[in-house]
């Protein structure tokens, strides 16, 4: 019988407690699989890279291969980047044999996780219908230019809405898309709630979440009426690891459908010569530039676009511009505010110098300490 093995394939982080984070969730499936070597490995800004995690399953005597992102939502990454790394690899390694996962969605264990997160927020066990009538959610999602992938967020806050039985609810994005953290959280103050609670889908930690949380405390301060929580971001708990389980499971035996099947949709949009394979995320280099980060390097940029392979330094590639990029309540609101060079690029000059002006007029100041 041919010996089997997982894989899990994060984006990577600049952040050395988010490596850390995603270490401790690949020793939490080891702990629930003891008889099956996991490995794990990031597109980028870490190590392991996703190449150096199946080769440490290869050196282990494994043939069977199940890979499954360590994604929230389908994504680029989910449906182009880790595809692309898994094929490259397989072209290399005909005799292993590579089987694609897929995302953890809203799996009813993930919200499950999410909603025990914001409770604990709230030092609540539970909740009574009507208890939450008075507090105001704001569900902060990642942000990517995937218009599902932002809906599945804003399906998340309506679930978790009804559930808990919140008073009011909105959705708001860390980057590329709208509103901003910054903008929707300015809006939510106008709506007289004297408590929100504010709750990052997210897995684990990172500068994202530190900015986030830094909006929170920038808000609470200028509106010392309302009582601010924020909720912990998701980790490790058991229900994120038994969603894992789940995911793999159905990876081995083929269970998921034809819409989730992004292996093949990859296969497929690569015969119609939609994309090309890439090379770039599965070569790790060590960061120069310490705020070219995740921060708003979302990729959800089309990845059939043209990629620098020029690897004296570290992911050049060019983006393709988000059509929202000028939306006045997205994230031309962060210019100035530590947002990545890559980013900062795809905003026209006139947006720029507008949204400047507008940032003086409200009494920001360029280039303030970056949140």
């Amino acid at each position: 019988m041919r010996k089997q093995g997982i894989m899990i394939c994060g984006h990577g982080s600049r952040s050395k407690a988010a490596e850390s984070e995603f270490g401790l969730l690949a020793a939490g499936l080891r702990k629930r699989l003891p008889e099956i070597p996991v490995e794990y490995g990031f597109l980028e800004y870490s190590a392991p890279n996703i190449h150096m995690g199946l080769d440490a399953l290869k050196e282990a005597g494994v043939e069977n291969i199940v890979a499954v992102p360590g994604m929230l939502f389908a994504a680029t990454h989910t449906k182009n980047d880790i595809p692309s790394v898994l094929t490259t690899y397989q072209q290399k390694n005909p005799k292993l044999h590579i089987k694609y996962g897929r995302e953890l969605g809203l799996h009813p264990q993930m919200i499950l996780a999410f909603e025990r997160r914001i409770l604990d927020s709230l030092s609540l066990s539970h909740v009574h219908n009507g208890d939450l009538y008075d507090t105001l959610l704001v569900v902060v999602g990642r942000g990517t230019s995937d218009t599902f992938a932002n809906a599945e967020v804003a399906k998340l806050t309506r679930i978790v809405t009804e559930d808990l039985g919140f008073g009011w609810s909105e959705t708001v994005y860390s980057g590329v898309t709208f509103p901003s953290v910054g903008q929707g959280l300015e809006k939510i103050c106008r709506l007289g709630y004297k408590k929100v609670v504010v709750a990052p889908y997210f897995l684990f930690t990172g500068r994202l979440i530190d900015r986030i949380y830094n909006y929170v405390d920038l808000v609470a301060r200028e509106h010392s009426e309302i009582e601010f929580y924020k909720a912990h971001y998701l980790a490790d708990q058991d229900h994120v690891i038994d969603t894992f389980i789940e995911r793999i499971d159905e990876a081995k035996v083929g269970k998921h459908t034809n819409d989730h099947d992004h292996m093949q949709k990859f296969k497929d949009r690569l015969k119609r010569g939609d994309i090309n394979i890439h090379h770039h995320h599965a070569e790790y280099k060590p960061s120069v530039d310490p705020y070219d980060d995740e921060v708003v390097h979302d990729h959800g940029h089309s990845h059939d676009h043209e990629h620098s392979h020029d690897h004296d330094h570290e992911h050049h590639h060019k983006h393709g511009v988000y059509k929202h990029i000028s939306h006045p309540n997205g994230p031309r609101t962060m210019i100035d505010e530590g947002v990545c060079c890559c980013f900062m690029s795809q905003f026209p000059d006139q947006v720029i110098e507008e949204q400047r002006q507008i940032n003086l007029k409200n009494g920001k100041k360029n280039n303030r300490e970056k949140l």
